[in-house]
C-alpha cells in the first residue's frame, strides 16, 4: 500500500522509472527477465548495473533499481517497527527516536549494494556559512509560525509559560537568551543526530537521486515521501493525537511545504549537514511554540498552533515564497555536493529543460 500511495502522486518519470522497464544507452527498453538481452548482448541485470554505474557519475537518469531498493527497505523497516510496537506492547511513539533512523538506513543499504560512492549521500562539511544560516533561519521560521498562532482567534499568548519543565530560566531578557542557547545548543548536538537518521535518506540519498526533476519537483516528491513516512506514528497519536487520520494529511501538507527550504539549504550548504542542523534546531524551538500558545480546543491546540500545523505551515510557505521570488539553484549530481555557490536560474526556478 505505501509503495502505491508513492506511485501515485510521484511525478510520472518517477513513476515510469519504478514500475517500467529501463532503457539501455541506445533507447531499447531492458525487460526485467534475466532469461533475455539487451541490444549490446548483455543480460538485463548486467545492463542496469551499467546504468547505475553512468547515474552514480552525474550523467544519466533515475535509477528503478536504487529506488524500489530504497522504498522497499524504508517500508520493511517501518512494517518491522510496526510489528516490534505490537510484540513488546508499547507505543510506536515510544520508538520514534529509534525510528527516525530507518531512512539513514535505506540509505545506506541502497548505496552500499549499487554503485553509488558513499560520497553522493552529502556527509560533508561543506559550505560553514550556510549552516550557521540554516540554524538563524529556522529560530526566525518558529518565531513568525509563533506569531501567526497567536494572531489566530482562540489562540493566546502565555508569557508565564515553563518551556523547559524542570529547569528554572532567568526572567526577562536574560531567560530569553538562555532559551535560545539551550534551543539552540541541543538543535545542532543531541538533535541534529537524530534528526541526521532521517536527513541522510531524504535530503541526502534520495535528494541526489531525484536531482534530475529539478529543484521544485524533487523537493515535492521527497516532501511527500517523507509526510507519509511519519503515518505509523501518527497514526499512534504523534503531533496530532486527537486527530491520528487527519493527521497524516496534515502532516504531508506540512512535510510538503517545508521540503523546499531544505532542499535550498541543503544545496547552498552542498552538504546534508545544514539538513541535520535545521531539522535539528526546529524540533527544538517548536516546543516554544507549543509552550507558549494556549488553545481554546484540539483543533486549534494540534492543527494550527503546532510546528506541523497551519502556523508553522504558514511560516514555511512564506520563506518559501521567498526562495520562489529570488530563484532557486539548480541541481546536478555531479556538483550537488562539491564546488561553490550554485547557479540559480530564476527564469527555470531550478527546474530542467527536457526529461530526465
Amino acid at each position: 500500500m505505501f509503495l502505491k500511495i508513492i506511485l501515485w502522486v510521484l511525478p510520472t518519470e518517477v513513476g515510469e522509472t519504478l514500475i517500467c522497464p529501463l532503457a539501455d544507452s541506445s533507447g531499447e527498453m531492458l525487460s526485467d527477465n534475466d532469461t533475455q538481452t539487451s541490444g549490446d548482448g548483455k543480460s538485463p541485470k548486467a545492463s542496469a548495473d551499467r546504468n547505475d554505474a553512468v547515474d552514480a557519475s552525474g550523467n544519466g537518469g533515475l535509477s528503478r533499481r536504487r529506488l524500489i531498493r530504497f522504498f522497499a527497505t524504508l517500508l520493511a523497516l517501518a512494517l518491522c517497527f510496526v510489528l516490534l510496537a505490537r510484540v513488546a506492547a508499547v507505543r510506536l511513539v515510544a520508538l520514534a527516536p529509534l525510528y527516525m533512523f530507518t531512512p539513514a538506513v535505506a540509505a545506506g543499504v541502497t548505496v552500499l549494494t549499487s554503485d553509488v560512492s558513499r560520497n553522493e549521500i552529502g556527509a560533508r562539511i561543506g559550505r560553514v556559512r550556510w549552516h550557521l544560516f540554516s540554524v538563524v533561519a529556522v529560530c526566525i521560521l518558529v518565531g513568525v509560525g509563533l506569531a501567526v498562532a497567536v494572531a489566530t482567534p482562540g489562540i493566546g499568548f502565555d508569557g508565564s509559560a515553563d518551556p523547559i519543565p524542570g529547569l528554572a530560566l532567568p526572567s526577562g531578557v536574560l531567560g530569553v537568551l538562555a532559551l535560545a542557547a539551550l534551543t539552540v545548543g541541543t538543535g545542532v548536538t543531541v538533535n541534529a543526530v537524530f534528526a541526521l537518521g532521517e536527513e541522510l535518506g531524504w535530503r541526502g540519498y534520495l535528494l541526489w537521486e531525484l536531482a534530475p526533476l529539478g529543484f521544485w519537483r524533487a523537493s515535492g516528491v521527497i516532501g511527500v515521501v517523507w509526510g507519509l513516512w511519519h503515518a505509523p506514528v501518527v497514526l499512534d497519536g504523534y503531533n496530532y493525537p486527537s486527530f491520528p487520520v487527519v493527521g497524516v494529511a496534515a502532516m504531508t501538507v506540512a512535510t510538503v511545504v517545508f521540503a523546499p527550504v531544505y532542499t535550498y539549504v541543503v544545496v547552498r550548504a552542498r552538504s546534508v549537514l545544514a539538513a541535520g542542523f535545521f531539522h535539528g534546531v526546529f524540533n527544538a524551538a517548536g516546543g516554544a511554540l507549543l509552550a507558549y500558545t494556549v488553545a481554546a480546543d484540539p483543533v486549534r491546540a494540534e492543527l494550527v498552533a503546532s510546528p506541523v500545523g497551519a502556523a508553522g505551515v504558514g511560516s514555511f510557505a512564506l520563506a518559501t515564497a521567498v526562495i520562489w521570488k529570488l530563484g532557486v539553484p539548480s541541481l546536478d549530481r555531479a556538483t550537488l555536493w562539491s564546488g561553490g555557490e550554485p547557479a540559480t536560474d530564476p527564469g527555470t526556478n531550478g527546474e530542467r529543460d527536457g526529461g530526465v
